[in-house]
């Protein structure tokens, strides 16, 4: 949704142009084709103004769904003032690159669903904060790409949008979730499509993936990537944004877990034993940096790493 505030600064600005100074006369032709050259200018300046107003998260209706009216006012927050709605949470979402919300509350029937609609800086990072918030235990929805709704909460990513959709009181608002759910998807823009990171782990035995927005399994230097868990370990991957940078990084982390022995993966590559991670192995693949931690016995974590770079893109 484009704001229309800065429009109403510049055509301000333009009548106050127009009224400031002494009227022209016809004597004063130069001046007149003047005025109309920088009026003209300025309208160039409005039609610029109003293409670089940002977009914000769609907001939210409560006639979306038929029987459902609103309760109390609409509600919209943005990176520095989101705290004021969500004090304790806000840093989470920070944290992923949260850039503004539009959310409502609607009633029907006693009950009421409180409806928020929030806009990331890419589809990585909402998916990040719907992977962070949903519930690894209970089943997922086939809404966007990702979702979950369980009695008294839904969730979905779609693009660069995380929704979320809160039911009171308590009780089993199932029905009434899928309902709205199936409605926003609708409305809200945006691919559908899971990242494409998802695809580079092993299915099996896999029992989530998540986007961790930084210290990937707890180390400051991976600042931002997604690891997969299995009952066996963790599995990770960090992209880089280049493969000079990727080595300059591995050079740091084979210092960080010496004394680490080499193995041939990928364009180099080490395993160590930590006292916090336990068995590991760590690969650069281009601006790829990638592997598996936490190994239990019984499973090569050089196996594991190797197998894994096979699914990494080649640049």
């Amino acid at each position: 949704m484009l704001s229309p505030w800065p429009l109403e600064g510049v055509a301000s600005g333009l009548r106050h142009s127009h009224s400031a100074g002494p009227p022209k006369t016809p004597a004063e032709p130069n001046q007149a084709i003047t005025g109309l050259i920088r009026l003209g200018a300025a309208m160039v300046l409005v039609g610029l103004a109003w293409f670089a107003v940002p977009a914000y998260a769609a907001a939210p209706t409560c006639n979306l769904v038929p029987g459902w009216t609103q309760h109390g006012s609409a509600r919209a927050y943005a990176a520095d003032n989101l705290f004021e709605y969500m004090d304790g949470n806000a840093e989470s979402y920070l944290l992923y690159g949260f850039a503004a919300m539009q959310g409502v509350n609607c009633e029907s029937g006693g009950v009421t669903l409180v409806i928020d609609i929030s806009e990331f800086g890419d589809s990585d990072s909402a998916f990040g904060m719907f992977s962070a918030n949903r519930d690894p235990d209970k089943p997922s929805a086939n809404l966007g790409m990702g979702g979950q709704i369980v009695p008294r909460h839904a969730t979905f990513a779609k693009g660069r949008y995380y929704v979320e959709i809160a039911a009171n009181p308590e009780g089993d608002h199932t029905a009434a979730l899928r309902q709205w759910t199936a409605a926003l998807e609708k409305t809200v823009e945006g691919s559908s499509t899971p990242p494409a990171a998802l695809a580079w782990f092993p299915a099996e035995r896999q029992q989530s993936v998540r986007l961790i927005p930084e210290s990937v399994l707890g180390i400051g230097l991976l600042k931002r990537g997604y690891v997969a868990q299995y009952d066996f370990g963790k599995a990770f991957v960090v992209v880089e944004e280049s493969a000079s940078t990727a080595a300059a990084i591995m050079d740091k982390l084979r210092a960080r877990f010496a004394p680490a022995s080499p193995v041939k993966i990928g364009d180099e590559a080490f395993q160590a034993t930590d006292q916090y991670l336990g068995r590991l192995c760590i690969y650069r693949k281009g601006r790829y940096i990638s592997g598996y931690a936490s190994v239990a016995g019984g499973q090569d974590a050089t196996a594991l790493a190797t197998s894994l770079a096979t699914h990494i893109p080649a640049q």
